[in-house]
């Protein structure tokens, strides 16, 4: 999925604060440039709809052309298409990250699963996205998540269920620069943040809390 848009438009949209809105001014104080640098930025409002059926269906055949990406199977594998990005969350669970409006992408899913067992659940409101990015945003990760992130053992395109810190998130390295993106649930993001932002301190001098 290509760099996150958002809709600006009249109406409740316009309206809406993302969850971490408060400590924008705070992230972009912490980025650390150069060699050793780091940056930390919200991606707010970002379409996601959880799926459930089973890959082995005619439903996920019909699910996977609507997409135009396949449904991938692997353990925590990815899949993009155009403006959508599929997350492996299970043997027959998805997330569908996608920049298109989350009203009409869970319609398109719906139609496409039709009759057959499973569901389709705009998911949206439960989490926010933050972006983790630098040369050292590995090294700031490993100071509270358990995974192995090294090259070797994960890598672009690979998004697992962990924990950072005590949160609990949706991890996926997007490329090798490397840049990460985290889902916590949006109840727990602001305290992700001030914890990402403190581990990120060691790199520019004193913490911004």
């Amino acid at each position: 999925m290509a760099e996150p848009t958002i809709d600006a438009g009249a109406g409740p949209v316009a309206l809406r604060t993302s969850p971490l809105a408060h400590l924008a001014e705070r992230m972009r104080d912490a980025a650390v440039t150069g060699a050793r640098g780091v940056a930390l930025t919200e991606w707010p409002f970002i379409t996601m709809v959880n799926l459930r059926v089973d890959p082995a269906s005619e439903a996920a055949d019909r699910i996977e052309k609507t997409l135009g990406a396949p449904l991938p199977r692997p353990c925590g594998h990815t899949a993009a298409s155009g403006p959508h990005t599929v997350l492996w969350l299970g043997p027959d669970e998805w997330l569908v990250l996608s920049q298109t409006d989350a009203t009409a992408v869970t319609a398109e899913l719906r139609e496409a699963l039709g009759g057959a067992p499973g569901s389709v659940v705009d998911v949206s409101a439960n989490r926010t996205t933050l972006e983790l990015s630098g040369p050292a945003a590995r090294q700031v990760l490993e100071k509270g998540c358990p995974l192995d992130l090294h090259p070797r053992a994960f890598g672009p395109g690979r998004a697992v269920s962990t924990t950072v810190g005590p949160v609990a998130v949706l991890l996926w390295q997007v490329d090798d620069a490397p840049t990460y993106r985290l889902f916590p649930r949006s109840s727990f993001a602001d305290y992700l943040a001030r914890w990402l932002i403190d581990a990120m301190s060691e790199y520019r001098g004193p913490a911004v809390l």
